[in-house]
C-alpha cells in the first residue's frame, strides 16, 4: 500500500504536468478528473485484492489516502463542470453565475457535509473514534446518515472516508469560487481584520510572489505538504491583496528564463546574509 505522501506527491507531479500541457481550466480539471478516476480505481482493485496488513493500515487508508484522492477528484470534476456552464466570462452575469455557485456550495455543505457530531470529531484532530469511523463494517445507522450510505461500495469505504473527501473538496471549491467571485480583492471577501493589515502589501513583482509560493509548496512545508498550490496562492492573494492570476503557466515560464531560474529566492537569500552581516 502506498502511503500518504506518495499519492500526494503523485497527484501534485501529474498536476504540474497537466497545467504545462494545457492552456485553459476546463482542460486541465477534464484531464485530471479522468486521472483521478484511473487511480480511485487502480487503488480499489489493489484493496479488493491485497487488504490491508493490520487495522491500523485501514484506518489511514480510510481516514487520509482514499479521501485525498477521491477528495481531489470531486474538486476538478466539479471545477470542469462549472466552467462549462459559465455563461460569459466578465461582468455582472459573471459575478451573478458564480455568486449562485457559491450559495449552491453553503447549501450542499449545510445538508450533505456538516453531519455535526462527525465534523466536530474532525475538525477537532481527534482520533479516539478511528476505529468506528475509518474500518469497514462498522455504520452505526441509528446515527441518521444520509440516504447515499445506502449506495456506496462497502467493500471500498466506510462512509465516512467519502464525508471526509466532501470536506476536502468543499475547501478546495469554495478558494476556487472566491477568486472567481472576486479575484481582485478576495482579502474582502474572507478577511475581517479591520485596520490593522491594510498596510500589509507586495512590492514586489508578481512573479517574484508566485515564485516564493512555488518554493514553500515544492518544499513541502505548509500543512506537511498536504495542500495544493491553489489553496497555498489563495492564502497569499489574501494576505497580500494581490491577484495573480495563471500561476501554473507563470511559473513554467519562469523556468524557461535567461541565466538564473530562481532570481527572487537568490535575491532573498544574498539579502539576508548582508543583513546578518551587519551584526558582526
Amino acid at each position: 500500500m502506498k502511503s500518504l505522501n506518495s499519492i500526494i506527491s503523485e497527484i501534485r507531479i501529474k498536476e504540474d504536468k497537466v497545467s504545462r500541457e494545457t492552456s485553459h481550466l476546463i482542460d486541465e480539471a477534464y484531464q485530471m478528473t479522468l486521472y483521478l478516476k484511473e487511480l480511485l480505481h487502480t487503488t480499489r482493485e489493489y484493496v479488493l485484492k491485497e487488504g490491508f496488513k493490520n487495522e491500523t493500515e485501514e484506518i489511514e487508508f480510510f481516514r487520509d489516502i482514499k479521501p485525498q484522492i477521491l477528495g481531489q477528484l470531486i474538486y476538478y470534476n466539479k471545477v470542469f463542470k462549472i466552467e462549462t456552464v459559465c455563461p460569459v466570462k466578465e461582468g455582472k452575469m459573471y459575478q451573478k453565475f458564480f455568486m449562485s455557485q457559491l450559495q449552491e456550495l453553503k447549501q450542499e455543505f449545510k445538508e450533505h457535509i456538516c453531519v455535526p457530531h462527525f465534523y466536530r470529531y474532525y475538525r477537532s484532530g481527534r482520533s479516539d473514534r478511528d476505529q468506528e469511523y475509518f474500518t469497514r463494517g462498522k455504520i452505526n445507522y441509528r446515527d441518521g446518515l444520509n440516504s447515499y450510505v445506502f449506495e456506496i461500495d462497502h467493500q471500498f469505504s466506510t462512509y465516512y472516508d467519502s464525508k471526509v473527501a466532501r470536506i476536502m473538496a468543499n475547501e478546495l471549491i469554495y478558494a476556487y469560487l472566491i477568486t472567481k467571485i472576486n479575484p481582485e480583492e478576495p482579502s474582502s471577501t474572507l478577511l475581517h481584520s479591520g485596520e490593522s493589515t491594510k498596510d500589509i502589501f507586495w512590492t514586489d513583482s508578481k512573479n517574484a510572489l508566485i515564485e516564493l509560493i512555488y518554493a514553500l509548496y515544492a518544499a513541502g512545508v505548509i500543512s506537511h505538504g498536504k495542500i495544493g498550490i491553489r489553496k497555498i496562492t489563495l492564502v497569499f492573494q489574501i494576505l497580500f491583496r494581490i491577484p495573480l492570476g495563471d500561476i501554473h503557466h507563470s511559473f513554467h515560464r519562469m523556468k524557461d528564463r535567461a541565466g538564473s531560474r530562481t532570481s527572487f529566492l537568490d535575491h532573498l537569500k544574498l539579502s539576508l546574509e548582508q543583513y546578518m552581516d551587519k551584526g558582526l
